[in-house]
C-alpha cells in the first residue's frame, strides 16, 4: 500500500479529538461529519490518496475528474482542537484498512491526540422511524464516561455483528496505543442506495450535545437534501464494493450489519 499525505496548510494542533465519518451503511457517519465540517467552517489541512483506494475517479459538477480522497479538517472550538476525517471512500480490503489506520494513528500521536470518535450505521431491514443510538468503546473507562454523557440504547452486544472498516478498526488499534476511543452507531435502513438522513441527524444531535457545538438544526434537512445527490453518486460504487467484502467476510448477508 502506498499512502500519500499532502499537507495543504500547517496547523498548530494540540491534543485533538478526532471525529471520523467515512462512507458506510446509510452513509450516516459521512452525512453527519460533512454537515458539521460545513457548519463549523473547519479548514482542510491534509488530503490522503492511496493505490489501495478504488481504481476510479469521480466527475464533479464542473465536469472535472477527482481522485478518491480522504481529507482531514481542523477546527478549534471552545478551546478544544478537533480533527474531522471525511471523504468519499475508504480502504476496501483488510490489509489496506489496517495500514491506513496505523498511518493515521502515527499522525494523531504526533499531535498528542486525546480521543477518537468514529461514526457508523447499523443496517436494518426497514427504515426506522426514530433511529436509536448505540455506542461501544475500547476501555471500561471511556465506556463508563460515555454512559453518563451520551443518550443511547443499552445492549449493543448481540444486536450487531463486527464493526467493519475504518470506523471499527481505528477504535481497536487505538486501544493498542492507549488512546481512548468510541464508536457511535445510528440505526438506518440497510439498502445500499438509502441515505440515512434520520440516523445522521441523531448522530449530529449526539455530537452537538457532547461538545456544545451549537449547531442550527433548522437548516439540517434542507442542506442535507442539497448534498444528497452528490453523496449518492460518489459512494454508490463504494457501497457495492463494501457489500461484496461483507459477504466474503461473513459468508452470507446478515439481517443487521455495520459500516
Amino acid at each position: 500500500m502506498t499512502l500519500k499525505l499532502k499537507f495543504l496548510k500547517k496547523q498548530q494542533i494540540k491534543n485533538p479529538v478526532l471525529i471520523e465519518g467515512l462512507p458506510g451503511i446509510g452513509n450516516v457517519g459521512k452525512v453527519a461529519v460533512d454537515f458539521i465540517i460545513d457548519k463549523l467552517k473547519a479548514k482542510k489541512f491534509c488530503d490522503i490518496n492511496s493505490y489501495s483506494f478504488p481504481h476510479s475517479v469521480f466527475v464533479n459538477q464542473s465536469n472535472i475528474v477527482e481522485l478518491p480522497t480522504i481529507s482531514l479538517y481542523y477546527k478549534k472550538h471552545k478551546n478544544k482542537d478537533f480533527i474531522f476525517m471525511a471523504g468519499d471512500i475508504q480502504p476496501i480490503d483488510e490489509q489496506s484498512c489496517y495500514e491506513f489506520c496505523e498511518k493515521f494513528l502515527d499522525l494523531f500521536e504526533s499531535y498528542k491526540g486525546k480521543e477518537i470518535i468514529t461514526l457508523g450505521g447499523i443496517g436494518l431491514p426497514e427504515i426506522p422511524k426514530k433511529p436509536r443510538i448505540y455506542f461501544t468503546g475500547n476501555s471500561k473507562e471511556i465506556v463508563n464516561n460515555y454512559k453518563k454523557r451520551l443518550k443511547h440504547t443499552e445492549g449493543l452486544f448481540g444486536v450487531v455483528g463486527p464493526i467493519i472498516g475504518v470506523s471499527g478498526l481505528l477504535v481497536g488499534l487505538a486501544k493498542q496505543r492507549k488512546i481512548p476511543a468510541v464508536c457511535i452507531l445510528a440505526e438506518t435502513f440497510g439498502h445500499p442506495n438509502h441515505l440515512g438522513i434520520r440516523g445522521a441527524r441523531e448522530l449530529i444531535k449526539s455530537l452537538d450535545k457532547l461538545f456544545s457545538l451549537k449547531l442550527n438544526f433548522k437548516k439540517l434537512d434542507k442542506e442535507i437534501d442539497e448534498i444528497e445527490k452528490d453523496i449518492l453518486s460518489k459512494t454508490s460504487q463504494f457501497e457495492d464494493l463494501l457489500k461484496k467484502k461483507i459477504k466474503e467476510t461473513e459468508g452470507s448477508e446478515e439481517k443487521r450489519y455495520i459500516g
